[in-house]
């Protein structure tokens, strides 16, 4: 693999900052954050450790799609899995059901039954998958998450805070598997002993308020409240809202996002002239398109770009094959990157003035 060189390039967004029109969070934590970037919008006792209740289920949810292999892969539902308080999906010791099923129960139903049947089977024991989950959030940075239960049901020790779940939320968005169960309205599933067809309707209300709207979850315990974590994308836009222990959740939900959209905007970046020249191995050059990229961006964001390519490439190149990529970056986060591909085919012809060259260079290594 020979080694790469980075182009890197800047570009700093600077606005006045948009005031904030007065209005009262019942929440005890909330956060609004750039679904792209992770920056903060708006934020109310963000750090403060507080339960989750089944907000949890992201990160359960988002582990399944990781670690299942195959969500058609069917595994039996146990009785320690399904004995268990709160909402269900309908599970039952024995039944037969699906890793896609079991995500649709978790993220529409809020079946602490699926996350506990999904726990059990990808890591043989609740306290097993725990261990996963509080593994999965060190390797987002998180320093404020901990989890006991897989569900969200109240335990000792199992917390995080707005600002850290609405980062769970923004990595597991990234998963077309996970976006897709969280924007769903309803989905016709067929589980049980043996399998007949259910349908699931989804707890959050907010998706049949708003088209903008992609999801993500609710939750609710005593000790935790009404816990919600919503996501908005409009025009270009992207925000992530999160409120913890909010007696008024729904309201608050459409006021932030609304916020959130109106302290970001869709910006167009692009490469100087749009190409890029690349050094061939027999001295030709190969010119290539370099893609733009839309991204959401906040007020007084400072957007890096990388290109990520060979120093030499070596013949034949095919059309369409990637040279390389373009990365834009918030800080040290990765916010999107585009591949580089070959505009043509190119050939490997010999320069006499390189073979030249090679033939020295070997002439001298050999004295």
């Amino acid at each position: 693999m020979k080694k790469a060189v980075c182009l890197i390039f800047c570009l700093v967004l600077i606005s006045n900052l948009t005031p904030v029109r007065a209005y009262d969070i019942s929440a005890k934590a909330a956060v609004v954050i750039n679904g792209e970037t992770g920056e903060i919008l708006y934020s109310l006792n963000c750090n403060e450790r507080l339960p989750m209740a089944s907000t949890t289920k992201i990160m359960t949810a988002l582990l399944l799609c990781e670690l299942c292999g195959d969500l058609t892969k069917e595994v039996t539902a146990t009785r320690e899995a399904v004995t268990v308080e709160g909402s269900s999906m309908g599970l039952e010791a024995g039944d037969t059901v699906s890793y896609h099923d079991l995500l649709y129960g978790m993220m529409l139903s809020s079946g602490n039954d699926a996350a506990n049947t999904a726990a059990i089977s990808l890591a043989g024991s609740l306290n097993s998958f725990a261990d996963i989950m509080n593994e999965r959030a060190e390797s987002m940075g998180l320093k404020d998450t901990h989890f006991v239960t897989p569900s969200g049901l109240d335990a000792e020790g199992h917390y995080t805070t707005a600002y850290e779940l609405a980062l769970i939320a923004k990595t597991a968005l990234q998963n077309p598997d996970f976006a897709n169960a969280a924007s769903a309205e309803t989905a016709r599933l067929k589980y049980g002993n043996p399998p007949y067809l259910r349908t699931l309707t989804n707890h959050n209300k907010l998706l049949k308020a708003n088209d903008d709207i992609v999801g993500v979850k609710t939750g609710y315990t005593k000790k935790a409240g009404r816990c919600l974590v919503s996501a908005s994308k409009k025009d270009g836009k992207f925000v992530i809202a999160v409120t913890l222990n909010d007696r008024n959740d729904w309201a608050d939900h459409r006021y932030l996002l609304d916020l959130g959209l109106s302290l970001v905007t869709a910006k167009q970046f692009s490469y100087p002239n749009g190409k890029i020249e690349f050094m061939c191995a027999n001295g030709d050059i190969l010119q290539a398109d370099v893609p733009s990229a839309s991204v959401c961006v906040s007020q007084n964001s400072k957007i890096t770009y990388v290109i990520k390519a060979p120093r030499i490439l070596y013949l034949p190149i095919s059309k369409n094959q990637k040279l390389g990529e373009i990365c834009y970056y918030s800080g040290e986060d990765l916010i999107c990157s585009k591949d580089i591909l070959a505009n043509e085919n190119k050939e490997y012809k010999s320069n006499k003035y390189i073979l030249f060259f090679e033939i020295f260079k070997q002439i001298l290594s050999s004295v």
